[in-house]
């Protein structure tokens, strides 16, 4: 099966569904509804698991404050972050020196800050969202990283003398990203060539269920058999999953 068009998945449906034939998703009430029902099954694949097309490198978002010098901001297609980078670079003239953050847990990182003595002269208060102080260390890169929120990354310092705040231009983050939805009879969803079958049954055997009050068994058992074969196969470029090795030797 090739990539469809939003169109042609809505006409495929319709035809199943033994429905008036439309050359628009908005010509009926009945073809708008199956064009939003493939939009929810899309999001719905797109969250089930980690799709490899959906991974990219992203810069963070400065906080844009003083008052939050320490702060990053995820953007809002980001669904989960793999590692983040900062520049560490201790003056402007310096080569660049990008280094990996760190993570603590939110409740390891507050008790690693509070370990610092507030009357230093390179340690500051910074008053997080919900009011608790946080003791941050102001001259050197961040080193650790956490999020109170799962909305803004917050890191152990930064560098004053360089930025009043992290910089967006010094992150390096490879995360997975939501794609966008278009509702558009030329928008062809983003996903692998090959989950395209899945994603068609399914939208179908929901469509039924929704629309007709009637289960497709045909549909329900395609959609099944799709999904058993995409929960073994997401990747296209990689070749599977790693295993780390941890210098055991099988018997001979």
């Amino acid at each position: 099966m090739a990539k469809m068009t939003l169109l042609e998945m809505v006409q495929d449906i319709l035809n199943d569904m033994d429905a008036d034939e439309v050359n628009s998703i908005n010509d009926t009430v009945e073809s708008a509804q199956i064009a939003q029902i493939l939009k929810t099954c899309y999001f719905e694949m797109l969250t089930n698991r980690n799709w490899p097309h959906m991974k990219n490198l992203v810069q963070l978002e400065a906080s844009g404050s003083v008052t939050k010098p320490n702060y990053l901001k995820l953007p809002e297609n980001l669904k989960e972050m793999e590692f983040l980078k900062y520049e560490a670079k201790k003056d402007v003239a310096d080569k660049s020196d990008m280094k990996e953050l760190k993570y603590k847990h939110p409740d390891e990182f507050l008790v690693y800050l509070a370990h610092r003595n507030s009357l230093h002269t390179n340690i500051e208060s910074v008053t997080d969202f919900s009011g608790v102080v946080l003791l941050i260390q102001n001259d050197q890169a961040p080193t650790y990283w956490t999020s109170f929120d799962d909305e803004y990354i917050v890191t152990d310092s930064y560098n004053k003398t360089l930025d009043t705040t992290l910089q967006s231009s010094k992150t390096q983050c490879l995360a997975y990203l939501y794609p966008t939805w278009t509702k558009q009879d030329d928008f062809v969803p983003d996903l692998p060539i090959e989950a395209f079958p899945a994603f068609l049954e399914e939208a179908k055997s929901t469509a039924f269920i929704t629309l007709k009050q009637m289960v497709n068994q045909k549909a329900e058992q395609k959609s099944s058999r799709q999904q058993r074969w995409l929960s073994r196969k997401a990747w296209r470029a990689h070749g599977g999953v790693r295993y780390q090795d941890f210098g055991r030797k099988g018997r001979r």
